[in-house]
C-alpha cells in the first residue's frame, strides 16, 4: 500500500496509488482507463479491481487535455442576469447535455481584460469551444482581439464561437451564429409606419454597440422605404436596461418632444419606457404606442402585452453547439485551422396589443382644451 494510504490519509486516490496497488506502471493504468490502447484482459481486470477498491475517479481534465474524456464548452456572457442571452446559454447547455458534454458559464462584466483572461483560462483548461454571447463594441481593437482569441484557441485544439455579434474579418478560424438583427428592426419600424406613426422615438442602445447599430440602421431603412424623414433628434442612445427606457422617455416628455410611438431596442427598455409614460398620465397604446425587441417572456407579461421582434435565442445556442460538434466530428474543412462559418437565423414581428394608429397630437389636444 502507498505511503499516503498507510498514513491514514483519506484524500482522493491518485493514478499512482492505483499503479502501486496493482503492481503495474502508471502508463499501464492510463492505457486501461483511456481504452485507447490494446491491453491484456488480465491487466484490465487487475487494474479495474484496484480502481473499485480505492474508489478512484479519473481526472476528467487531464483526459480532456489528452484528447479523451468529456468535452466541455465554455459560455462567456456579459451579464448572466440578462434575459435574452440567458436563453442562448440555455440552448447551448441543453444541446451539450444531449451529447453528454459539460458546460461552464463565466461572466465578463463588459470588461475586455476579463474577457481576455477568461478566454485564456478556458484555453488552458482544454475546452472544446469558447462561446462568446452578445453584441460587441465596434472598435478596430475588437477585431484584432477576437482574431487573436480564435487563432490561440484553434492552436490548442479548441474553437471560438461568436453568438449575436458580427463575423470576424478575413480568414479567421471562428464560427459566427447571428440573427437578422437589422431585418427585425426594419420589420418593426415598418409595422409602426404602416399603422400611421411618423413621430417615433427610437431607443436603439449604445451607439458603439454592433447590436444597436444594426437596429438603428434597420429603422432608418424602413423610414426611407416609406418616404418618411428620419430625424436624428428622435434617437436616444443608452444601455439596454429598464432605467434607460424610463429616463429617456421621461426626459423627452419633459423637453416637450412630440412622439406618438416608441421603438425600444429591447423588451426591458420598452418596459421602462412604458412605466415612464404611465407616470406621465399617458396610456399605452391609446396615447402612445410602444414596441420592443427580443420577445423574452417579459413581453407577454406586460400590460398591455408588448408587440416585439422575436429572436430565436435558444435556437441560436443549440445551433452554436451543433456547429462545434460538427467541426469536431466532421472531416477536412471542419478540422483545426479551417476558416469559420457564418450562420444567420431569421427574426419576425410578434403582434400583440401595444400598437394602434396614432392619437391626436398632444400639442393639439392642449390647444383644444384651452379653447
Amino acid at each position: 500500500m502507498s505511503q499516503r494510504k498507510a498514513s491514514g490519509d483519506v484524500g482522493r486516490a491518485t493514478i499512482r496509488d492505483v499503479a502501486e496497488r496493482a503492481g503495474v506502471s502508471v502508463a499501464s493504468v492510463s492505457r486501461v482507463l483511456s481504452g485507447n490502447y490494446p491491453v491484456s484482459e488480465d491487466l484490465r481486470r487487475k487494474v479495474m479491481k484496484v480502481v473499485r477498491d480505492l474508489d478512484y475517479v479519473t481526472n476528467a481534465h487531464a483526459r480532456s487535455l489528452a484528447g479523451g474524456g468529456t468535452p466541455t464548452v465554455a459560455i462567456l456572457i456579459n451579464n448572466i442576469t440578462g434575459a435574452a442571452f440567458a436563453h442562448v446559454a440555455k440552448g447551448v447547455e441543453g444541446a451539450a447535455t444531449l451529447r453528454g458534454w459539460l458546460s461552464l458559464v463565466g461572466t465578463t462584466g463588459d470588461d475586455p481584460e476579463r474577457e481576455l483572461a477568461l478566454v485564456n483560462l478556458m484555453r488552458q483548461q482544454g475546452v472544446a469551444a469558447v462561446v462568446l454571447l452578445g453584441g460587441a463594441y465596434d472598435y478596430d481593437e475588437y477585431q484584432l482581439r477576437m482574431a487573436r482569441f480564435a487563432r490561440s484557441l484553434d492552436a490548442a485544439g479548441s474553437h471560438l464561437v461568436l453568438v449575436g455579434r458580427p463575423p470576424l474579418e478575413g480568414a479567421v478560424p471562428a464560427t459566427t451564429v447571428d440573427y437578422d438583427n437589422e431585418g427585425g428592426a426594419y420589420a418593426m419600424a415598418s409595422h409602426l409606419l404602416s399603422a400611421g406613426h411618423r413621430k417615433v422615438l427610437v431607443l436603439p442602445g449604445h451607439a458603439e454597440l454592433t447590436t444597436a447599430q444594426g437596429r438603428l440602421n434597420g429603422a432608418r431603412r424602413a423610414f426611407e422605404a416609406y418616404g418618411v424623414p428620419f430625424e436624428a433628434g428622435m434617437v436616444r442612445h443608452g444601455p439596454y436596461d429598464y432605467e434607460h427606457g424610463y429616463a429617456a422617455v421621461e426626459e423627452c416628455l419633459r423637453d416637450g418632444l412630440d412622439f406618438t410611438a416608441v421603438l425600444a431596442g429591447t423588451d426591458v427598455v420598452a418596459a421602462g419606457a412604458m412605466q415612464a409614460l404611465r407616470a406621465a398620465g399617458l396610456r399605452v397604446p391609446e396615447d402612445v404606442s410602444i414596441v420592443g425587441y427580443d420577445d423574452i417572456p417579459l413581453a407577454s407579461q406586460l400590460t398591455p402585452q408588448l408587440t416585439t421582434v422575436h429572436v430565436p435565442y435558444e435556437e441560436m445556442g443549440r445551433v452554436a453547439l451543433r456547429a462545434v460538434a460538427d467541426r469536431r466530428e466532421g472531416g477536412g474543412a471542419r478540422r483545426k485551422g479551417a476558416d469559420g462559418d457564418h450562420l444567420v437565423l431569421g427574426t419576425h414581428v410578434v403582434v400583440r396589443h401595444s400598437v394602434r394608429p396614432p392619437a391626436q397630437p398632444r400639442q393639439q389636444q392642449k390647444k383644444e382644451i384651452v379653447s
